[in-house]
């Protein structure tokens, strides 16, 4: 018995071991002689200028006092902090009323971040990170856009200005962009498009 057991064993052994292959084998199977190399990490990313690293939307009654509209920011890049963020409204029926870049960096506050002299790349991340999800907040919406005490405008635009001031069902929207500028917009019914209203 057992000089019929350890050849089966062996035989079993040796075929088995025939089917395994190594990474090198299998990537140079074409040519015995090339030793496998891999990709170098440069070249090995996926991501491109175009991909989407991060995305928050919201619904919001903006253009339309009845339908809300779609309110969307996609951070897009290799890496979060050199990324852009494209802000993007549509309207219900799929018009796009908004299509801004704005820089990442523009999202991240400072006063969050403990030390900001110190701060690695991983707390502006995350910071960063944390300024896409407040984009949205509720407070950042006004109505009206434009206050009726207010009877000077500060953009140059003023036929949009006037055009938003006349809506007293005008739905204002503040958000920062490059350079850490606040802005509001709004949708100026009258000349059917969103304007700067405040800067």
């Amino acid at each position: 018995m057992k000089k019929l057991f350890l050849p089966v064993v062996f035989a079993a052994l040796l075929v088995q071991s025939s089917c395994i292959t190594t990474e090198r084998e299998s990537a140079s199977s074409k040519n015995p002689d090339r030793v496998f190399t891999p990709t170098p990490e440069g070249q090995r990313a996926r991501l491109t200028s175009k991909s989407i690293l991060n995305s928050v939307r919201t619904t919001h009654h903006f253009s339309d006092t009845k339908n809300k509209d779609n309110f969307v920011l996609l951070l897009q890049g290799t890496k979060i902090l050199n990324s852009q963020a494209r802000f993007i409204i549509t309207s219900s029926k799929g018009d796009t009323l908004r299509n801004e870049v704005i820089p990442a960096l523009a999202l991240l506050d400072e006063r969050e971040l403990e030390d900001p002299q110190a701060a690695t790349v991983r707390d502006k991340e995350i910071g960063i990170l944390k300024g896409m999800n407040n984009f949205f907040r509720e407070d950042r919406f006004t109505s009206p856009a434009i206050p009726r005490s207010m009877t000077t405008a500060p953009v140059a635009d003023q036929e949009a200005w006037q055009a938003v001031r006349d809506d007293n069902k005008s739905v204002g929207f503040d958000y920062i962009t490059s350079g850490g500028r606040e802005r509001r917009i709004a949708f100026a019914r009258k000349l059917n498009k969103a304007v700067i209203v405040a800067e």
